[in-house]
């Protein structure tokens, strides 16, 4: 094993974070706040609106511990993801580039959470009008897709894994 494992991948994490910040940037600048800006019409607008809670703005009514609270958790997340890419192995890739994903996200709100007390959401998909699925951002993306990575590796990764032994 390497001494750096796949600390390598800390390139992709920081470019998350760097979109990350420039597309919320970019929302905030172009958008009015709770206006939309149709991109795909019936389909995906931009928006600017901001997420005091945690996903689907989970206690975002909450008096103001949340901020911290959250971002705490991020911080410990954000630790324990570093020390597991220092860990793995050449041959893990796959899961290298899957915690590099889910630590840009949680970085990237993090940075949200503590300076500006808030998560900037900009992306609001929809159904035709009729079906919305909350505002997110592309943090929010990195995480989804980073995760769904490592549940793919653990159920199919484990698969392969078990002709090794």
């Amino acid at each position: 094993m390497s001494r750096f494992g796949k600390l390598a991948w800390l390139w992709l994490t920081a470019l998350v974070v760097g979109v990350d910040l420039w597309t919320k940037h970019l929302a905030v600048t172009l958008v009015g706040f709770r206006e939309r800006l149709e991109v795909i019409p019936g389909y995906l607008d931009w928006t600017h609106v901001y997420n005091k809670g945690a996903a689907f703005s989970l206690f975002a009514d909450q008096p103001g511990w949340q901020r911290w609270f959250f971002a705490v958790i991020a911080i410990g997340v954000s630790v324990a993801l570093v020390v597991w890419l220092k860990r793995l192995k050449p041959n893990e890739t796959w899961l290298a580039v899957a915690l590099a994903l889910v630590l840009g996200g949680a970085l990237g709100n993090l940075h949200d959470r503590v300076l500006l007390g808030h998560v900037v959401d900009f992306i609001l998909a929809h159904w035709q009008d009729r079906y919305y699925f909350p505002a997110f951002n592309l943090a929010d993306t990195a995480i989804t897709i980073g995760a769904i990575m490592l549940a793919l590796d653990m159920f199919i990764g484990k698969k392969s894994g078990d002709s090794e032994k």
